[in-house]
């Protein structure tokens, strides 16, 4: 388990309720591991936007975004990405009956759910270097 490096991310996190708590802890590491694993992402920040944990390429500026939370109604939780980046729709061309999107910015999760994570992890990677393939589509 890797530790917090903001600690109002910490509080948030021991402020969710267990069950939810272990599956954003869960989401949580896969965002980690998803960008050491994934060239040009570098470190990425960890900090809250939107009172939410939030996941940024500050060091590379490769990808857009990424924020994690729990719904407001029931058990479920959430990863959500920039609604105008376009990912959401690309996530639902690659994998249209995977998840559960919500519009143009997020996939829902339930907690009795186990997490597609080969599936998740490759739109975590789409995200993290959103930037980059923008800039190669650009010409650099």
């Amino acid at each position: 388990m890797k530790r917090f490096s903001d600690p109002r991310v910490a509080s948030l996190f021991k402020a969710y309720p267990p069950a939810v708590r272990a599956k954003l802890m869960a989401l949580r590491e896969l965002v980690l591991d998803t960008a050491a694993r994934t060239a040009g992402v570098g470190r990425l920040t960890e900090t809250l936007k939107w009172g939410q944990p939030s996941y940024l390429t500050e060091e590379t500026g490769s990808g857009t975004t990424v924020r994690i939370d729990r719904l407001k109604a029931g058990d479920g939780y959430a990863i959500y990405f920039h609604c105008q980046s376009g990912l959401v729709g690309q996530f639902r061309e690659l994998y249209p009956d995977t998840f559960t999107y919500e519009g143009k910015r997020a996939m829902h999760f339930a907690a009795k759910d186990r997490l597609p994570v080969r599936e998740l992890s490759h739109c975590i990677a789409l995200a993290l270097t959103h930037h980059l393939r923008k800039k190669a589509k650009r010409g650099g």
